[in-house]
Formats: C-alpha cells, sequence, structure tokens
C-alpha cells in the first residue's frame, strides 16, 4: 500500500458493472498501475485503495469488482456487498458506464443502488476514446437520472481532469481539527486477538468496546476521546488486519479497509503483539502498513503477565521484535498487560513523545552542519572517478520528517550512504519513534 478520510481528505469510490474500464480509470487516476487491469469480468474482486490529489485537494479513492445486481453465485454476491460497502464509506461515487456498449439493465440496476444510498454520484461514461465533437451517443447516459454524464478515456486520459473537477466539487469542506481540539489521534493496530481493545477499556477505566477471544469482534475503526493531565487523546481502536487468506467475508474486507484509513488518519500508531505468541509474519506485515504511511509508532507487547519470566525474558522478547521489525528500529518498544493495567500509564509519555520528534522542524543551518560533519567522517561514495557531492539539505515536511538533499548525480547516493545520513540526523536530532524520510534530488548542471 502505498491519508484522512474524513478529515480533509474525502474518498471517491468507483463502481459500475463487471467490464467497463473501472480498474483502468482508477490507475490513471492514482497515476500508477495498482489495480490488476483484465478484459475478463471479476478480475478486481476486491477493493483496492490509494491515496491521490487533484488542483491541490487531497482524497482518498478505492477500486471495486464489478456489480452485477441480478447475479447468482457466492463470488457474485461476495463482489456486490464489497462494492456497497465501499459506496458506504464514500463521500462520492463514480459510476463507470461504457460507451460503446451504451446503457445496460446492470447501468441501470447499479444507477438505482446507487440513488438509494442518497451519496453524491459522478456518472462517467468510459471508452469515449476519439478527439473531436463529443460522440452523441452520451446523450443517451442521461436516462440513468444522474445528472450530466462526463466522457472519459480511461486509455489515453481524456475526461479524467473534468471527472475530477466534478468529484472535488462534491466533497465536504475540509475538515480542520477534526473537532478534536488538537487532540493526538492514535491508531491501535494489530492483528486479531492482541488485545486492542482490552488496552482501549483499560486506558478508560470502563468497558467501552467489546471484548472477545473470538477473532473480528471488532468490526468497524471505533474512535473513543480521552483526557487526563498529561494532554488530549483520540483512540482508535480497529478491525485486526488478517491474512489475505483468511478475510473471507464481505464484512471482514470492510474492516481492513477501516483499518487502512484509521492508520492515515492517525498521528500514532501502536502497533500491537500478543507476548505469548510472539513475532508472526501478521505482525510485520501490520507494522509495515504503519511504516509505509510514515506515521510515528510505538510498538506494544501486551499480555505480558501471562508469561514466565526469568531476568533475561525481556531483553530477548525484545532482540526477537528488533529482528522481525528490522525496518522500524526508530519504533520504543513497551511491554505491557491491558488485563492487569501493568505499564499502560507510560503509554501517555511515549505516546506525546513520539508525536513531538515527528512534528519536529529543523532549521536548515543545523540541517547543513549535520550534513558536514557526516560527510568528514564518511566520504561519499564515487564510481569510475565520479564522487558523490552533496550540496545542501532542507526540511520539506514534517510527520513524518522529510528532508531533501541537492547533489549533483542522484545515482551515485547508494541506499547505504542514504541510510547512513538518516541515521545521522535521526541520532543529532532525537528523532526516536518516527519514521524519516530523505528525498534526493539532482542540481541540473548550469
Amino acid at each position: 500500500m502505498d491519508g484522512d478520510v474524513g478529515v480533509g481528505r474525502p474518498l471517491i469510490a468507483i463502481v459500475g458493472r463487471p467490464n467497463v474500464g473501472k480498474s483502468m480509470l482508477f490507475n490513471r487516476i492514482i497515476g500508477r498501475r495498482l489495480a490488476i487491469v483484465e478484459d475478463t469480468p471479476g478480475v478486481t474482486r476486491d477493493r483496492i485503495y490509494s491515496a491521490s490529489d487533484w488542483n491541490g485537494r487531497e482524497f482518498a479513492i478505492v477500486d471495486t469488482g464489478g456489480i452485477e445486481p441480478g447475479a447468482e453465485g457466492d463470488m457474485q454476491l461476495f463482489i456486490r456487498e464489497q462494492a456497497l460497502a465501499a459506496i458506504e464509506l464514500a463521500d462520492v461515487a463514480v459510476l463507470v458506464t461504457d460507451m460503446r456498449a451504451g446503457v445496460t439493465a446492470s447501468d441501470e440496476d447499479v444507477a438505482q443502488l446507487l440513488r438509494k444510498s442518497d451519496k453524491p454520484v459522478v456518472l462517467a461514461v468510459n471508452k469515449a476514446d476519439s478527439i473531436g465533437p463529443v460522440n452523441p451517443d452520451i446523450y443517451e447516459f442521461y436516462s440513468l437520472g444522474l445528472g450530466d454524464p462526463i466522457a472519459v478515456s480511461a486509455v489515453h486520459g481524456h475526461g479524467t481532469g473534468d471527472l475530477l473537477d466534478a468529484c472535488v466539487s462534491l466533497f465536504p469542506a475540509p475538515g480542520g481539527d477534526d473537532g478534536e481540539g488538537g487532540a493526538i489521534k492514535v491508531a491501535i493496530i494489530g492483528r486479531p486477538t492482541v488485545g486492542k481493545s482490552s488496552l482501549v477499556n483499560a486506558i478508560l477505566g470502563e468497558r467501552r468496546v467489546i471484548v472477545s477471544d473470538v477473532a473480528g469482534t471488532t468490526r468497524d475503526a471505533i474512535d473513543t476521546p480521552y483526557e487526563d493531565e498529561t494532554g488530549k487523546y483520540v483512540f482508535i481502536d480497529t478491525a485486526g488486519l488478517r491474512r489475505k487468506s483468511r478475510v473471507d467475508s464481505a464484512i471482514e474486507y470492510f474492516s481492513v479497509l477501516r483499518a487502512q484509513m484509521a492508520i492515515e488518519r492517525a498521528d500514532v500508531c501502536l502497533v500491537m503483539a500478543d507476548a505469548g505468541a510472539g513475532m508472526t509474519e501478521q505482525d510485520t506485515k501490520v507494522a509495515g502498513l504503519a511504516h509505509e504511511a510514515g506515521k510515528a509508532s510505538i510498538i506494544v507487547v501486551n499480555k505480558w503477565d501471562a508469561v514466565e519470566k526469568d531476568h533475561r525474558t525481556m531483553d530477548i522478547m525484545r532482540e526477537n521484535v528488533r529482528r522481525e521489525l528490522s525496518f522500524m528500529s526508530y519504533a520504543p518498544i513497551l511491554f505491557i498487560s491491558a488485563l492487569t493495567g501493568q505499564r499502560v500509564g507510560r503509554l501517555f509519555e511515549e505516546i506525546s513523545r513520539v508525536y513531538s520528534r515527528t512534528s519536529t522542524r529543523v532549521s536548515t543551518g543545523a540541517l547543513n552542519e549535520v550534513l558536514a560533519d557526516a560527510m568528514a567522517r564518511m566520504q561519499p561514495p564515487s564510481d569510475r572517478g565520479r564522487r558523490l557531492k552533496i550540496y545542501y539539505m532542507t526540511q520539506a515536511g514534517v510527520r513524518p520528517p522529510s528532508f531533501v538533499c541537492f547533489c549533483n548525480d542522484a545515482e551515485l547516493f547508494h541506499f547505504s550512504y542514504r541510510r547512513y545520513i538518516e541515521n545521522r540526523i535521526r541520532d543529532v536530532f532525537e528523532l526516536e519513534g518516527t519514521p524519516v524520510r530523505l528525498i534526493v534530488r539532482q542540481r541540473e548542471k548550469g
């Protein structure tokens, strides 16, 4: 996976009957080939979610499988339920139809579903591939009762700007601070039954979220505000993220999408693991979602009370976590018990600390002093007599801290040297708990 849904980043759902070009249009909008594109109906079986922007307005977009309202069979019913779940979440639905095929009975059925949803709808008539006067066949699509049809070509890109203009005009107004008065938004993520809901209840001191040993009890992302002397927080208890092969119903797909969206709108992620089970492959994948989203993170090892311990147990577990989550070496590790409350209070201190780190701004002067010192300690790499020259560095953004290095040849800026510079920045400016992004820009001659 490569944002804030409901917090300044609305969601567009692309829907329609099979084989009208939904996935190709999705790829055109996000600017890369993410969805599987195939002429065989039903290839897009699950929803694919990504972030994009248009004219300065960021949004999320989700691709869905083809809806066949009258179809029978478990797979078709499954795809239909997924698409309806995406529509329920969306701020705007884009109904994709096919210029060449004209209005079909399936198009009319899908249009009726969208009218019942009471969501804003933009009607896209795809496969309008010729340049010149509008094909008069487009007027047939007014019969769907969804307003002005927009001719688009997912293959060539024609009309996609008009389509996105129409979508943006229907977005809700940007949401500011989401009404939470500057509270730190904390997503609690992890595979099922690691104790996410139990942790929320331990924090609140009351049973606010259903707790069960049955995987999948929490199927929505539940926002819970909390305030104490350390500050204001919103805890987002998410559905457990499962293996693809274990996601076997539309409601579970719905939950996974919710969890991914929760990660993106969070300021800090608590990546929870089960002390008894140790680090699993799925724990690694869940942590990877937070890392790829650039979120400050804390690794929370829960159920520590249930583990038989000696003087080496914690050190061994910490080494195991570091080995399995080597890409997240910046994240602090906290051993807790949501059941007994052991070390739960420490979470607030850690959350505030990593949030402060991921919001850090560093002056250009201080950055370049660190850069000069780093290059003096370890000479930049060279190849065939040509040496890497790094001219200067500046900060481009926060959450996570992002830095741009301007150099003479980006190809000489090897991964190992990039990692070395990142680590120097992290060490000097104490950026524990947050990813650091280093962007390399090659300065043109002259």
